[in-house]
């Protein structure tokens, strides 16, 4: 018996350390680790080594994945969370921070711009194209002609970038546009295994399309004759044609990882890109938390302007990401071009849609229409998920479908398997009135919320129903436009509520630029279809936008700052029409507020000239740091040095030098007065600013002193604004709104306060 138990219980102690090592193999995950790289020990010639040597302490197989020395000091690797816990009580050890996932926030417009008729205002000189601009996304197509690099010069001697050979990419794919091409996979291979080549390229080539449609929105040539099936025909061109692009390929099929973002903001740097573009999101942590926001920090002290999008969590309040008061948050609006597709239902009544369909004609005659709801047993059969649909309901008939949960292009493939003819698609109440067009498989269009209900009210009444779509083409002229995109995330800015987010808004809703050829324009492996321009809407195309235009200004004055580039941006962009009425918001049908528009919808035309700007040092925003009480680890996995706040210094968030102003008043045991202390310097001619308030708040009162500034050029000047709280408020009270101006007669210069009670 002894001598059989004995081999039973060695194989038995095999296989459990077996499955215990397996289960330890199991759990590893990647971390970024950050490190404070004066505290190496003298003992190491080399970071590296250090790290190396800190690894190796904690764990007998973990690697590292990157090194970083511009992004951050510091390092990504995968670990257990014992292992990770274990290497963050070592000394010179500044945080150990999981791998966050993120994701992509996904013709008309240089004319909606003005910039077509002001060309005399961004020369094309040699600084406009010395302004090189990074775009992190999906990669790029470089056959797109809007790479073209005709009649473009040399490129700059500050570029430091190259073309990175991958797979079906060569350094012959760059130019004299295009300038570099890179791509940063190993956090992802890390997390999921290695790239499958047969889906996906390995190498800068953009396989999705978003990349190439960022990175020619915000730099794109001028290319004639560009359209999507003939919709939004006419020249397309990026913000600023003549500025240069390199692409850095961080997001792959399975998502964006931070290790991979943070390679990709290292590189930029050493490369010296002028303005990075992220149409990506998913941090809404604390800053020192926030790869993106960490990077970010990094590249502006490196003198970068970073221009992100706003998310496309809208119309919810606190929905906002990339919020760090060093990067430039940019939301969405519409442009003034539709795409109209009218539903015309058998009681003669008619409701606005829209499409981007363009295939085989519906009948002209009306044809039956049925709820999806009613064409299915499943609960969520309205939504036209996959699968759901009865084909004996379907088949030969016109489908009102819900939007929600699905892809709404995906809706119409369901419809269309289950033999259905044409979808209309009706707006929720989460989406409202907004109307977002739609390369669609089958005849399709989108109403708004209340035409949906309209329409459902109709179906549910008559017991023939029946309905024709008429699709109208390209229209130009809407009005009024723009108004804020319902998708579009917004404020208060959850992470420090005294910054007002988002900064701005740009075209986001129904965008014309390049496309990659390897996927159609819906994204569906079913669509064979392939173009060389898409129409496609979200903040992640009204961030390009921003990234371009700041690139133009730049080229106009080379030596201005990150922060000025901004607040030229913000303090010239407006929040009325020109009939003098508010800006709307596509969600509520009603006035946007700047938790929404944030400063107001950009324009470049007088953003190259805006009189006075609020500029910020790196020191501004670390005494930012220490207004937020972070420890001095903290600050210094932001600031990658030692930077201690100073004990009998006082510190205020109030004081950042912003172009807006968030005001916080603390209803339990605060005061009912806040100070909020700016400093302006002139970029343009002597003159004599004067002050101005609107407020729609009667719980609060504001004045500002002094109410005139006089400036010499280049002089800077402050001034205090203060608000006053009424007795009356309290933490129920609304939040109200509020703009201060000021003005030398000719130059305007704008600023949005939003008003809240804690």
């Amino acid at each position: 018996m002894e001598s059989f138990n004995k081999p039973f219980l060695l194989v038995l102690f095999f296989l459990l350390n077996l499955f215990s090592n397996f289960s330890h193999a199991e759990k590893k995950t990647t971390y970024i680790v950050h490190v404070a790289k004066s505290e190496m020990p003298e003992s190491f010639n080399h970071h590296t080594l250090w790290y190396e040597s800190s690894l190796n302490s904690v764990s007998d197989s973990a690697q590292l994945i990157y090194t970083y020395d511009n992004a951050i000091h510091g390092f990504a690797t995968r670990l257990t969370p014992e292992e990770a816990s274990s290497l963050e009580s070592q000394t010179g050890i500044l945080a150990v921070l999981p791998e966050i996932k993120y994701e992509l926030h996904t013709t008309r417009t240089p004319q909606f711009l003005g910039l077509d008729k002001s060309a005399d205002l961004f020369p094309e000189s040699s600084s406009s194209s010395d302004v090189i601009v990074g775009v992190l996304d999906t990669g790029v197509w470089p056959e797109s002609k809007s790479f073209d690099d005709t009649g473009m010069g040399p490129v700059p001697a500050t570029w430091k970038g190259e073309c990175q050979i991958g797979t079906n990419f060569t350094t012959a794919n760059c130019n004299r546009k295009l300038i570099g091409a890179r791509f940063f996979s190993k956090g992802y291979e890390a997390m999921l295994g290695p790239i499958d080549e047969t889906k996906e390229s390995k190498s800068p080539r953009d396989d999705d399309g978003h990349g190439t449609h960022t990175a020619t929105t915000a730099t794109g040539s001028v290319v004639p004759g560009a359209s999507l099936f003939g919709f939004a025909s006419g020249t397309a061109r990026g913000m600023a044609t003549r500025s240069r692009v390199a692409a850095y390929k961080v997001c792959w099929l399975g998502g964006c990882f931070s290790s991979d973002i943070l390679a990709a903001i290292e590189q930029a740097i050493l490369d010296n890109v002028n303005v990075l573009s992220l149409s990506l999101g998913g941090g809404m942590s604390d800053y020192y938390r926030d790869s993106v926001a960490i990077g970010s920090f990094a590249a502006m002290e490196k003198g970068i302007l970073i221009s992100c999008s706003a998310g496309n969590a809208g119309p919810s309040s606190y929905s906002l990401s990339n919020v760090a008061p060093w990067i430039t948050t940019v939301g969405a609006g519409t442009l003034d071009r539709d795409f109209p597709a009218e539903v015309i239902i058998g009681n003669g009544k008619n409701y606005s849609g829209v499409s981007l369909y363009r295939g085989n004609a519906l009948p002209d005659t009306p044809l039956p229409f049925i709820y999806a709801g009613n064409a299915s047993n499943s609960s969520s059969g309205n939504l036209c998920m996959m699968g759901t649909l009865t084909p004996e309901k379907v088949a030969g008939k016109i489908v009102l479908c819900d939007r929600g949960v699905s892809a709404r292009v995906q809706k119409g493939v369901v419809v269309k398997s289950a033999g259905g003819l044409g979808m209309v698609l009706a707006n929720t109440p989460a989406n409202g009135e907004e109307l977002v067009a739609d390369a669609h498989l089958l005849p399709a269009t989108a109403v708004g919320e209340k035409e949906g209900d309209a329409i459902k009210k109709y179906l549910f009444s008559d017991s023939n129903p029946t309905v024709k779509i008429v699709f109208q083409g390209t229209k130009v002229g809407i009005q009024p436009s723009p108004v804020v995109a319902a998708f579009s995330s917004r404020g208060p800015n959850s992470i420090t509520p005294q910054i007002l987010k988002p900064d701005l808004i740009a075209p986001g809703v129904n965008i014309l630029a390049g496309w990659s050829k390897n996927v159609g324009p819906t994204g569906l492996a079913s669509d064979n279809r392939r173009v060389d321009f898409n129409i496609i809407s979200g903040t992640s195309m009204s961030c390009p936008h921003v990234s371009g235009l700041a690139a133009l200004i730049k080229s106009a004055h080379p030596d201005w700052s990150p922060a000025a580039v901004r607040s030229a941006l913000m303090t010239t962009a407006y929040t009325a029409y020109k009939n003098g009425l508010s800006l709307r918001d596509s969600a509520t049908g009603k006035q946007s507020t700047p938790f929404d528009h944030g400063a107001g919808h950009v324009d470049p035309v007088s953003a190259v000239n805006p009189g006075l700007v609020y500029d910020l040092t790196v020191d501004d925003y670390l005494n930012f740091l220490c207004a937020l009480n972070y420890s001095t680890a903290q600050i210094t996995t932001l600031s990658r040095r030692k930077f201690e706040c100073e004990p009998s210094k006082k510190y205020s968030v109030n004081d950042l030098n912003y172009p807006s102003f968030a005001v916080l008043f603390q209803t339990t045991g605060g005061a009912n007065i806040v100070k909020h202390t700016r400093v302006l310097t002139n970029v343009g001619t002597a003159g004599v600013y004067k002050s101005s308030v609107t407020s729609d708040s009667p719980l609060v009162k504001i004045s500002i002193e002094p109410q005139v500034l006089s400036f010499k050029e280049n002089e800077k000047k402050s001034y205090t604004v203060t608000f006053t709280s009424t007795a009356g408020a309290t933490s129920q009270s609304v939040n109200g709104f509020a703009r201060l101006e000021w003005s030398d007669g000719k130059n305007v210069v704008g600023s949005p306060i939003s008003i809240s009670w804690d």
